[in-house]
């Protein structure tokens, strides 16, 4: 498994749990752009969409260059990657035990159909 701190693993979920802060990644995703062009298709002050940003720095997700005054900004998507193996990690342990249920249901079906009715 991805070895990587809880702590990351934390600020990444808190990050992406919030729907402006993924719908920020996700135009990031498409290209870099400034704070101002990152906060245009939102109906909140600049402050708020720079706070958001914020948070996307901490989780690591957000990387920000600053030339003179225009702050760009560009996704960073390795955080994504480790949240990606971990949930994966999970997943095949659901899948398992989710197979496992779905034949303990077939067979029950089975033997109910091979009962005789009243």
């Amino acid at each position: 498994m991805v070895e990587y701190s809880s702590g990351t693993l934390d600020r990444v979920f808190s990050a992406v749990a919030d729907p402006t802060r993924r719908s920020i990644l996700a135009g990031l995703a498409r290209r870099p752009a400034t704070v101002t062009e990152i906060a245009a298709p939102f109906e909140v002050s600049l402050n708020a969409i720079s706070k958001h940003i914020l948070v996307l720095e901490r989780a690591g997700l957000v990387e920000r260059q600053v030339v003179g005054r225009e702050h760009r900004c560009r996704l960073n998507p390795e955080p994504l990657r480790n949240a990606s193996a971990w949930l994966e990690h999970y997943r095949r342990f659901w899948d398992i035990r989710l197979d496992a249920l779905e034949q303990h249901v077939l067979s029950k079906r089975k033997k109910r159909e091979r009962v005789p009715h009243g």
